[in-house]
């Protein structure tokens, strides 16, 4: 499993001898890999900064340990049992990613790490995986949950998206547009004269065979790629959904409609921003408000017990209470 990390202007190539066969596969364990690679590894990939944050702020310290690994820059290429479940036979649901990493034998893992890296055997990052893999594994399988926990609701959220991307690949795989397609798949993809160029820090060439491509649309920054190219059932390839860029506004987004029923639209957008305490300025910035106008919705938010204000040197720092968490819990479900 390759997951596309930097810019550069070298090359991964899959040769293509005929028009390739496309699927489409809905496997949103893929937009969980995705933000945990943006989010906590720092591999930034246009992810937008509240994302990141709320984000960062769910997941424990198991979990942001289990994920450092990833975090080196400039290597591309990952071990296959971060995917133990590949979307090449159907949908893949993160509930059953999670649950074959937690079943994925530690020996198993190792041997893997083993394989990926070669001679010499897995980089000093891997070090602590190898020496506590079914700690390592539990940590990471941790981090997914919690990551999928505050982005299902988008993921919801895009199902317009998603069919009407299901049905773009149907209409390009019916009519013989495949190659224009994968050519527009992202900027890090080109559909040259002989096959797929995947912009890549560590490049390589295979060849397409008789394997189907199965694309994989993620909810992720516009920049972000994982491929698979070595599979040896299938060719697959995660990429943004177009369109994906209307849904970057709050975090749990869902629940504010209902919410701003019960307290307003504003403070309704205010309780979901605050996904980690904040500065009155950083709110007003985030938020587009004056700040005689925060400072109202602010009050009336103290005042039914929903935040909490801080002032630490020149700056007020505001936070949700346990009751403003109990309410947004009530309204994610």
């Amino acid at each position: 499993m390759r997951a596309q990390v930097i810019r550069t202007k070298v090359w991964s190539e899959l040769r293509v001898r005929s028009t390739p066969r496309l699927k489409i596969s809905l496997s949103p364990n893929l937009t969980a890999l995705a933000m945990i690679a943006d989010a906590l590894a720092g591999r930034r990939r246009g992810l937008p900064e509240l994302w990141r944050r709320a984000i960062s702020s769910r997941v424990g310290r198991i979990g942001h340990e289990a994920v450092r690994p990833l975090a080196a820059p400039g290597h591309s290429v990952s071990p296959d049992f971060l995917v133990p479940r590949a979307p090449v036979g159907g949908d893949i649901t993160v509930q059953s990613q999670i649950s074959a990493l937690r079943d994925f034998p530690p020996d198993d893992m190792v041997k893997d790490l083993e394989r990926t890296f070669g001679p010499g055997g897995p980089p000093a990052r891997w070090r602590s995986a190898v020496e506590h893999p079914a700690y390592w594994l539990r940590g990471y399988a941790g981090a997914l949950a919690e990551v999928w926990n505050i982005t299902e609701p988008l993921w919801q959220q895009a199902r317009a998206l998603l069919d009407r991307e299901v049905q773009r690949v149907g209409i390009a795989t019916v009519r013989g547009g495949a190659e224009l397609l994968l050519g527009a798949l992202s900027e890090r993809i080109v559909y040259g004269e002989r096959g797929l160029l995947i912009s890549d820090s560590e490049p390589g060439a295979y060849d397409l065979g008789g394997r189907d491509i199965v694309l994989v649309p993620m909810l992720a920054g516009r920049e972000s790629v994982i491929v698979s190219l070595d599979n040896p059932d299938a060719v697959w390839i995660a990429y943004p959904v177009p369109g994906a860029e209307s849904l970057w506004r709050r975090p749990v987004a869902p629940a504010v409609d209902e919410l701003s029923a019960l307290v307003g639209p504003v403070r309704a957008d205010l309780l979901c921003a605050l996904d980690q305490p904040m500065t009155m300025s950083m709110l007003a910035t985030g938020m587009n408000l004056a700040p005689s106008g925060l400072t109202y919705h602010c009050d009336r938010l103290r005042a039914g017990r929903l935040i909490t204000r801080e002032r630490r040197g020149r700056e007020m720092w505001i936070a949700r209470t346990e009751r403003a968490e109990e309410l947004l819990d009530l309204f994610r479900r």
